[in-house]
């Protein structure tokens, strides 16, 4: 049962101003699930008045004590953990991932927000020891409306990972959720409003980037854009950003992670933290491992046991719990990685398994692997979000640093090694927001994620990510005499 279609303005569902519908599809059959209500410009003007209604001051948002918005979070955290089948079902049919993978973020993003309700009250300034009789010190004020646009690969998580930090300062939101998956968003809206969350706090509009996004990113009234994406539309949310009010923006963009595996590595360790690190959630994972370097000497083995366990990935229903992995979001990804595969085939790259479609319906891939990459190809280059692995060989150390930071990316590094030396050369010289040791671990919630270069700006998760959404206030007082 879908309960909610309408969009959620002031802690109501309401029809769009147009009254236009779009369909949302399961990816697992390619039929319509429901029609949803679609938000344009001047829905988005709605959203934004009372966004900046709820965090004007004096407001009940304004007033509320910290520990209180802690409260309100952690109820929040409450109600998903209640609701998590419902919520994981819902991502399920929407997005197309096996349903276990859902229930596992429904789970996990509640401590996140746990995490977040915790810092509500620890958020605080300094005091200043300036010369001559002042007393100055620092206030961490919230940064107003805050703007977040999210992507469809992980629509709960990334819900979260915008919404929790923005009212754990303070601030207020107009959330614009991906087109292809806005029922989770729409159900997690719900949750805010039986939480007891003002009107106005947290406001969700379903539509598209050119007729939706893009109004709250031109948006006057909008203090702070906080999107995940590609580069290719970062970049014009921050031109956009700057072409308006000048207002912040944080962007987490693409990747093309390198993952690298010494001969000294536990082989039976790294061969399944890349599998996972590149076929989880069909391969659209911003920080995926998706450039596979093999030193040389573990090459051969390496190839002939990625192979052997992606052609034992199981591929199908998302709902059979036997399954791994599931489907492609929609007709228009599916396209590009079987184009992008096709790319593969004829530059080079040597097809070890998969490369076609899996099924008669919907939108499934098989688990494809490629080796004898070479970097100059177009599947080592462009970001294919898919379950397509590619596998190069390196002979040292120098060399393979240099190939893994050859890329417009900067967001995760990997690497698999025995000997410490290597692992902390590796992640002292990789240009990445991220590296891990020994394990497929890019996101913690303790700590900070984001990417270098192209890859994005501003970091979410952690303290870090609290800043964010802070300005930082300077106030000095002048006393009778230096004390």
């Amino acid at each position: 049962e879908i309960k909610y279609t309408q969009i959620f303005i002031n802690n109501e569902f309401v029809n769009s101003v147009s009254g236009k519908t779009f369909p949302t599809i399961n990816p697992a059959t390619g039929e319509k699930i429901c029609d949803v209500q679609e938000a344009e410009k001047a829905d988005v003007d709605k959203a934004v008045a009372a966004a900046r209604e709820a965090f004007k001051l004096g407001s009940p948002w304004r007033i509320m004590d910290a520990s209180q918005r802690g409260r309100l979070l952690w109820k929040l955290a409450e109600l998903i953990q209640r609701d998590a089948v419902y919520l994981a079902s819902l991502e399920t049919l929407d997005n197309g991932k096996p349903f276990l993978h859902a229930y596992g973020s429904a789970i996990g993003v509640t401590t996140t927000i746990q995490y977040f309700a915790g810092w509500c009250d620890k958020i605080t300034g300094k005091t200043i020891p300036v010369d001559g009789p002042y007393f100055t010190y620092t206030r961490h004020e919230p940064v107003g409306v805050c703007g977040a646009i999210i992507p469809w690969n992980f629509p709960i998580n990334m819900f979260m990972w915008k919404v929790a930090p923005a009212l754990a300062t303070g601030c207020t939101v107009v959330l614009k959720p991906a087109e292809q998956t806005p029922l989770t968003a729409l159900y997690l809206a719900a949750l805010i409003r039986e939480a007891g969350f003002p009107p106005g706090v947290v406001n969700v509009l379903p539509g598209f980037g050119p007729t939706c996004g893009a109004h709250i990113v031109e948006h006057m009234d909008v203090d702070k854009v906080a999107f995940t994406g590609s580069t290719e539309v970062g970049k014009i949310i921050q031109a956009a950003a700057g072409k308006s009010n000048v207002k912040r923006v944080s962007l987490e963009l693409g990747g093309k992670s390198p993952l690298i595996v010494f001969t000294d590595a536990d082989l039976d360790v790294a061969v399944e933290q890349a599998h996972q690190s590149l076929f989880f959630n069909q391969g659209q994972v911003c920080c995926a491992g998706t450039r596979t370097f093999v030193q040389e000497g573990i090459y051969d083995d390496f190839v002939r046991r990625s192979v052997e366990r992606a052609k034992n990935r199981t591929v199908g229903n998302p709902f059979d719990p036997k399954n791994e992995q599931g489907a492609q979001v929609d007709q228009e990804m599916f396209d590009k990685v079987m184009g992008l595969i096709e790319a593969g085939k004829k530059e080079g790259a040597s097809l070890q398994c998969g490369g076609s479609p899996h099924g008669d319906k919907g939108f499934f891939i098989q688990p494809t692997v490629f080796s004898d990459v070479q970097d100059n190809m177009t599947i080592a280059k462009e970001e294919i979000f898919g379950p397509v692995m590619s596998i190069f060989k390196f002979k040292d150390i120098s060399e393979v640093i240099d190939r893994a930071n050859n890329t417009t990316y900067g967001l995760a590094a990997y690497v698999f090694t025995k000997d410490i030396d290597k692992a902390l050369t590796i992640a002292n010289s990789v240009q990445a927001g991220t590296v891990t040791v020994n394990c497929y671990k890019p996101a913690i919630h303790e700590a900070p994620f984001g990417g270098f270069k192209q890859s994005g700006h501003g970091r979410e998760m952690g303290e870090y990510g609290l800043h964010e959404y802070c300005e930082v206030k300077t106030v000095t007082i002048k006393l009778p005499q230096k004390v």
